[in-house]
């Protein structure tokens, strides 16, 4: 690796309808994901209603990409039956709207048996894991750790120039090095994490979830189990891939599902998740 690395009962509008699904889920009130996946003996089991009755990442139109509110994703969490629903918009260095975010989802109505989350997702910034988040985040709120660009040294990358960057010498496995000592940087630096939408980079810049290596999802897992840090099954980008599911469930690491949504019909709807064969732990 080069020196320079080592630097480092409401009316839904007919476009949010979605088919009703049983109602089975965790009760509001704990945590979830903080025990065991699955029931039976150890192996592989399609994920259950504790997975599938949570969607812990949907976008409301405090986010500049989405389009349904967060009355619209409420009533389509509880159409669905979930039993939790988290929150979330993007946020950047100089956002402002935070308050206004929280005190709006404060203000939902109460829908028995659906606990509502709330969170923010920003981009990782730098290889030193720093985030770009403004400075006057509430220290408790859940931050949504993305790679929506490649953390260099110098600030994020685009996709193009990290290509180039491989392509020049940098190398495909000091890339991914990089990019999980990053993220590993960032799950430490805020007092509660979320990996969204983790290694949905890595297609843009020319590798694959396949490319990571079992020892670097070892690390990471093992430092989300330390900072007590959530890992997202995105249905939208499909990731982090079947066998960093393996990996992080058999370490321990508290899995949660998440579409990702940007609109209030994909709300809790799940087909690549629902594929996922989830190791339980005995």
């Amino acid at each position: 690796m080069s020196g320079i690395w080592k630097m480092c009962s409401w009316i839904l509008p007919k476009s949010c309808q979605v088919t009703e699904l049983p109602g089975d889920g965790l009760p509001g009130g704990s945590p979830l994901g903080r025990s065991p996946l699955g029931a039976g003996p150890l192996g592989c089991e399609p994920p259950g209603p504790e997975l599938l009755g949570g969607d812990f990442h949907v976008h409301s139109t405090f986010s500049d990409d989405a389009t349904s509110t967060l009355l619209e994703n409420l009533e389509a969490a509880r159409t669905v039956g979930l039993s939790r629903i988290r929150m979330v918009d993007h946020v950047r260095i100089a956002t402002t709207y935070v308050p206004e975010f929280l005190a709006a989802v404060a203000a939902l109505p109460t829908v028995e048996g659906l606990s509502v989350l709330t969170g923010v997702e920003a981009k990782i910034l730098t290889a030193a894991g720093t985030l770009d988040i403004p400075a006057d985040l509430p220290p408790d709120l859940t931050v949504l750790i993305a790679d929506h660009q490649f953390p260099g040294p110098d600030g994020p990358w685009s996709p193009t120039r990290t290509r180039q960057e491989i392509a020049d010498g940098l190398g495909a496995g000091d890339a991914i090095e990089i990019l999980i000592s990053a993220t590993i940087s960032a799950m430490h630096s805020v007092r509660s994490a979320q990996l969204a939408h983790l290694f949905s980079l890595l297609p843009k810049i020319g590798l694959t979830a396949e490319d990571v290596s079992d020892e670097l999802l070892t690390s990471l897992a093992a430092a989300a189990v330390h900072t007590g840090t959530t890992i997202e099954l995105n249905e939208k980008w499909e990731c982090p891939g079947t066998r960093a599911v393996d990996i992080f469930a058999a370490a321990g690491v508290a899995l949660v599902a998440s579409t990702d949504s940007h609109h209030c019909s994909d709300v809790g709807r799940y087909r690549w998740v629902a594929q996922q064969r989830v190791r339980n732990t005995p």
